[in-house]
């Protein structure tokens, strides 16, 4: 699965355009998106891959927001939402601030972004599931700080989850809050578990914070759960800068770049 996932993610490296492999073309160049940085976790006890979008422009002496982005394998979502941040931070568009991108390849993102669950059939059909605690903490403890000592960053910080990396992040967002200034929520499968997470108290989300929230035409349960958070923060934090959507026409497997563009825009209204 390593193997997988740094070869695809090599690929960053080799997209240039008009590429053919039988062309030996002398004004051929290379194309790059970014940089693959690997970072070992004591808290997972393995080695994470990290696809690493550098601004254009990027140097030592300015400071950037950092977006960290869960599914950030080359081949899931990286690429993709990289190019919604460039068109998003182009001088004439100019609706957020410029900012670096991590996208953590996946590993096991079952076992990485859900909680433990009571349901039996659910232990035994997914038997990784369940540590979403460790994760949360190698990004707390070891992510950001390796980030923030690697790069010149400031103190914005936006994490974009969809389905279970939406699940993942509505935890970070209730549990603690405070590890990003950002959210984008995208169809969080917050089934999970006969949907205890909706139950769980909230800790103190400062008012400073934004937190965007998607779902398209996916089922009762998934429209109906990402409702009820929205609702959940907007009773508990009335002046948090907050915004529902609701994308008609959009099912589960081809929400998610609407979704990004639509909550980067939003987001964009607080810069």
């Amino acid at each position: 699965m390593k193997h997988r996932i740094l070869l695809s993610s090599l690929w960053i490296f080799f997209c240039a355009i008009g590429i053919n492999a039988q062309t030996k073309a002398t004004n051929e160049k290379i194309f790059p998106l970014g940089v693959i940085r690997q970072l070992v976790s004591k808290e997972l006890n393995e080695t994470r891959t990290l696809n690493i979008y550098l601004p254009e422009g990027y140097h030592a002496e300015s400071t950037y927001a950092v977006i960290y982005l869960l599914d950030g394998s080359a081949d899931e979502d990286f690429i993709h939402v990289t190019g919604l941040v460039q068109f998003f931070t182009f001088p004439w568009v100019n609706m957020l601030q410029k900012s670096i991108v991590v996208g953590i390849a996946n590993v096991d993102r079952r076992r990485d972004f859900t909680f433990p669950t009571t349901i039996e059939k659910d232990k035994k059909d997914f038997p990784t599931t369940g540590s979403s605690e460790k994760f949360i903490r190698f990004i707390e403890k070891e992510l950001q700080p390796y980030i923030s000592a690697q790069f010149k960053t400031n103190s914005s910080r936006m994490l974009i989850g969809q389905s279970l990396g939406g699940l993942l992040a509505t935890e970070i967002l209730l549990k603690k809050p405070q590890l990003f200034t950002d959210y984008i929520i995208v169809s969080p499968s917050l089934w999970w578990d006969k949907e205890s997470l909706l139950n769980k108290p909230i800790n103190t989300i400062g008012n400073k914070t934004a937190v965007y929230i998607a779902v398209g035409e996916e089922g009762k349960i998934m429209e109906e759960d990402a409702k009820q958070l929205y609702e959940k923060l907007k009773s508990s934090f009335g002046k948090l800068h907050l915004r529902f959507d609701f994308i008609i026409g959009k099912k589960h497997a081809n929400i998610f770049h609407q979704a990004v563009s639509n909550g980067l825009e939003f987001l964009g209204e607080k810069k």
